[in-house]
């Protein structure tokens, strides 16, 4: 995949846009879902993912091809979402419901069954771990998602954040610990 990725780059700067556009079908959904898990907005994360891409077309003859095509969206996704989080702070979000909720709008999963007993359980549940990630700081908010929703791997992180593997242990150690702490207190 990383080596269709690479020559999908060189076609587009060769003048085949279509070819940016294969690029963008291929990672849209895993950069969505990282970052509405980041900004609990649907309708935020879908302006930050389109910019995300917009940025990276701007700037493909920067790609130097040290890394993965997808490691190199996810950092300008990252990077997108906190500064358009500190756009946004200070300002009232229509979506927002009580305490700064989220809107309640959820990425679709198709892996997921609709089973009428599970799934306002499964809301629910969402509903609070979403609110529990919101009270986390960026930095240990990130390597959470992106570890433990997104599945990567801690180099992957590391390069995505441009920071040594130690420091995402130790950011996922801390962001384990304080979401479980979040979590406990808001269940009693």
């Amino acid at each position: 995949m990383s080596a269709d990725d690479h020559r999908l780059i060189a076609d587009c700067l060769r003048g085949n846009p279509a070819a940016f556009a294969v690029l963008m079908r291929r990672y849209e959904d895993r950069l969505f879902n990282t970052v509405f898990r980041l900004l609990g907005n649907a309708q935020d994360a879908e302006d930050v993912v389109q910019e995300t891409f917009l940025n990276a077309y701007q700037s493909l003859h920067t790609f130097k091809g040290e890394s993965q095509v997808f490691t190199w969206l996810y950092r300008i996704a990252y990077n997108t979402a906190i500064s358009h989080k500190r756009k946004q702070k200070g300002t009232l979000s229509i979506d927002a419901g009580r305490n700064g909720e989220a809107s309640g709008i959820e990425p679709l999963d198709p892996s997921e069954h609709n089973q009428p007993g599970n799934a306002l359980q499964r809301s629910e549940e969402e509903s609070r771990i979403q609110r529990a990630l919101n009270q986390l700081s960026p930095e240990h908010k990130i390597v959470l998602v992106l570890k433990e929703m997104e599945g990567q791997k801690y180099e992957t992180i590391a390069d995505i954040l441009q920071v040594p593997v130690g420091t995402v242990r130790s950011r996922l150690l801390r962001a384990r610990l304080e979401l479980r702490e979040i979590l406990e207190r808001d269940h009693k």
